[in-house]
């Protein structure tokens, strides 16, 4: 995640210490998708899920069984997502188990389940965060996520946490379709007072691979990002925004700043450090998916190589192999990465983007998704 809050408009966000201060000893981010079962059907979505996903999924021994391990795997946070996470009928114990573990737990939802009681029930479990997604504006929200009323019950699910108590955000991905939107989903965000807002890039995994379409042009991407930090700094001057992120893709910060140097910002040097000190694209390394089934990815977005599976083998213990070949060179991104990161300036703060598999664990040449919209001279090629 890049905080373009904290790093171009220096507001002090509630997750800097984990995002810049994070002890060496701790594990990964987990990301539990606990249900592959959801009522919408949106056209991005990574685990292409829908209401009549069947697939398999731990029972609740064997979910509270994985939740055991992530203390033993120094796990400081552990995101149920889905699919739906609230339309698995033991969400609530398993929160309660994952609150009893002290376990920091994050929800990602589409919003639209979550009833002023549901969202009491969040808060009587101590979540600490209600991740909120919207596409855009009524008429394409309800559209790209194939259910007409979304949007609206995700503006009340919004409404509903706040409420309750519970810390909500926004979360939007870039699309070619909706890129012109951002300054509509910062409106939205201001008029619902919701104060946090994470913009992520469009990554292709699960029914995304048939949206090459709506991949953002680069010069799109450049475009959107400069909007979302134009934007950001307008709302932080006037106090009605807490964090404003970017994820998914860590040309951004390199882009942020190239464009803090072009306006002698005078937060460049705490910017570059803060940074530096993030350590870029963390995959296979701060962050790890678990998915309905108990299988081990390196993030939610690798689905084409599993890890192993945490009913045959604790999350400590595959985390830790460094004899996998994709774990291996995850962690090697200094000298395993794109020849043409590895002559950038920005590749010690940035290392890259995800590094997609293709049908060859053992091909060196995977492939970087989403690509870098830095041009050859901003990185230091000319």
């Amino acid at each position: 995640m890049i905080n373009i809050s904290k790093l171009y408009c220096n507001l002090a966000g509630e997750s800097d210490d984990l995002r810049y201060n994070r002890p060496a000893a701790f594990g990964p981010i987990v990301v539990y998708n606990c249900t592959a079962r959801c009522n919408l059907r949106c056209l991005h979505c990574y685990s292409s899920s829908d209401p009549s996903c069947q697939r398999e999924q731990l029972t609740t021994d064997q979910a509270k069984q994985l939740l055991s391990q992530l203390p033993e795997a120094n796990a400081p946070v552990v995101l149920f997502s889905g699919g739906e996470p609230l339309l698995r009928e033991d969400l609530f114990e398993l929160m309660a188990e994952a609150r009893d573990l002290k376990l920091r737990t994050v929800i990602s939802t589409n919003g639209t389940l979550i009833t002023p009681e549901i969202a009491g029930r969040l808060a009587e479990l101590e979540l600490s965060y209600a991740g909120i997604s919207l596409d855009g504006q009524e008429p394409f929200h309800d559209e790209f996520r194939q259910v007409k009323g979304s949007f609206s019950a995700a503006l009340r699910g919004m409404e509903n946490c706040r409420a309750a108590g519970l810390r909500t955000g926004l979360r939007f991905t870039i699309t070619k379709a909706n890129a012109a939107q951002v300054p509509a989903i910062f409106d939205i965000a201001v008029e619902a007072d919701i104060r946090r807002i994470c913009f992520y890039h469009l990554v292709s995994s699960g029914r995304a691979t048939d949206l090459d379409e709506q991949a953002p042009s680069l010069q799109q991407t450049r475009d959107t990002i400069d909007t979302v930090i134009d934007r950001t700094r307008s709302l932080v001057d006037k106090g009605l925004v807490d964090e404003v992120l970017t994820v998914g893709n860590h040309a951004d910060g390199p882009h942020l700043l190239v464009r803090m140097q072009r306006e002698n910002h005078p937060d460049f040097e705490q910017a570059r450090k803060l940074l530096l000190s993030n350590k870029g694209n963390r995959v296979g390394e701060k962050i790890a998916c678990v998915s309905w089934d108990g299988t081990v990815y390196a993030d939610q977005f690798w689905r084409n190589y599993a890890l192993g599976n945490v009913t045959k083998k604790p999350l400590a213990q595959i985390w830790t192999d460094e004899s996998d070949p994709v774990l291996s060179r995850l962690r090697r991104k200094d000298t395993f990465a794109d020849p043409r990161c590895l002559k950038c300036k920005w590749f010690p703060l940035c290392k890259g983007n995800y590094r997609f598999l293709g049908s060859d664990p053992g091909d060196e040449h995977w492939r970087n998704e989403p690509p870098c919209y830095l041009t050859d001279e901003e990185i230091g090629l000319t």
